[in-house]
């Protein structure tokens, strides 16, 4: 059975205020291009649809005339959809009962009823079924009704409670769609900026692989880059445009899984995408990026370093006049790297309450209200006062 494998589309996202509209359109029509190529027997979508909880009209019309177009394919071509962090439940599943007519089969939320269990899809092909269990962006709260005698406080109690519940027939093929942050001991997991951010705040969102033991292969989204997670079945597909500068060296692919009969390895294999626009850094004095300005890469999204001692007059005007979408400019000479020192200096004296108040600022760009000063300078009394 041929598997095509893909996630974290985020339709409607922005990129520093630049529309990606027509890069997210002409990537799904790539998507469309190398269905017919390739002839997959089902096409795994993990999640992250959109990028925003409501997304806009503009969104939910790039996304529908995908779906109309793949289902239009001949012939036809299962479609299996998954809910990721980013999507809203409600949203997603809108017309999902009518689309499963046209063999489009959508999971927003884990089973939370005791009659309830995840959606599986059952395929076929030489070798006997293949079953395709359906596990959207699941949290500790969504499935504690499902367990009232067994404490859930955590992901991965709860990912591996919902799976255990299954009971799995492990003689048969069995093939799990999820978006949850997974890692294994001892390995090193890619992230990039924006989800470093998000996975490093407690750590309770990890779920270890060991969950995953009666798959023969594992379709995740979450992760922008993709990777592997120890076992070559266990997948991160990635997204299919770079979204971020730290994405810079992101090779964006469609995940091609090839299931022989059961016991057998199972093929991997990377169908190259190619984005209308790159993402990628320049450094360099003002004179040198310039001058490494092509037709080809001036129209790229690019975040600018200079390195010049002296910052040269009109800058962002000369850079705006040869590179046409300018993420940021950042400057790293002697004098900014001497401030940089003085901060970080000055950041090892902070109290408690001072660097968490920094940290927020950073991450939100806003400042704290004074209610919610108010409500930190509190738990960490609190804190203090349980620690003594």
């Amino acid at each position: 059975m041929k598997i095509f494998h893909i996630a974290d589309l985020h339709i409607g996202k922005q990129l520093n205020y630049y529309n990606l509209k027509e890069n997210q359109e002409d990537i799904l029509n790539q998507m469309i291009d190398r269905m017919e190529e390739y002839r997959p027997d089902v096409l795994l979508i993990a999640g992250d649809i959109f990028d925003k909880s409501m997304p806009s009209g503009e969104a939910y019309s790039l996304f529908d005339n995908f779906l109309n177009r793949a289902a239009a394919l001949c012939p036809s071509i299962p479609i299996v959809i998954i809910a990721g962090n980013h999507d809203s439940p409600e949203r997603l599943n809108y017309a999902s009962s009518f689309m499963e007519k046209h063999q489009i089969y959508i999971s927003v939320m884990p089973p939370q009823r005791t009659d309830e269990y995840l959606k599986k899809v059952v395929l076929e092909d030489d070798y006997g079924l293949v079953n395709i269990y359906l596990l959207p962006f699941t949290k500790p709260g969504y499935v504690r009704p499902l367990f009232p005698d067994r404490d859930i406080p955590d992901y991965e109690t709860a990912v591996r409670a919902v799976l255990e519940r299954e009971n799995i027939d492990v003689s048969q093929r069995n093939v799990l769609v999820s978006h949850q942050f997974y890692q294994s001991s001892g390995w090193e997991t890619s992230t990039c900026d924006s989800e470093q951010v998000l996975l490093s705040i407690g750590g309770l969102d990890r779920i270890d692989i060991s969950v995953l033991k009666d798959f023969d292969y594992v379709a995740l989204g979450h992760l922008h880059g993709p990777q592997k997670i120890k076992e070559e079945w266990i997948r991160y597909a990635g997204s299919l445009l770079k979204y971020s500068v730290s994405e810079e060296r992101h090779h964006k692919s469609i995940t091609m899984v090839t299931l022989g009969e059961k016991g057998e390895k199972t093929e991997i294999r990377q169908i190259p995408l190619n984005p209308r626009q790159d993402v990628r850094t320049e450094r360099g004095t003002l004179k040198e990026i310039l001058e490494r300005a092509t037709e080809t890469n001036r129209h790229d999204f690019i975040s600018v370093t200079l390195t010049d001692e002296n910052e040269p007059y009109r800058m962002k005007e000369m850079l705006r006049e040869v590179y046409d979408y300018l993420l940021e400019i950042r400057v790293d000479n002697t004098r900014t790297r001497k401030r940089l020192e003085l901060t970080l200096e000055t950041q090892e004296n902070l109290t408690p309450f001072e660097a968490f108040r920094a940290f927020y600022e950073d991450v939100a760009k806003m400042p704290l209200t004074g209610a919610e000063e108010a409500l930190l300078e509190k738990t960490l009394n609190q804190l203090t006062e349980d620690k003594e």
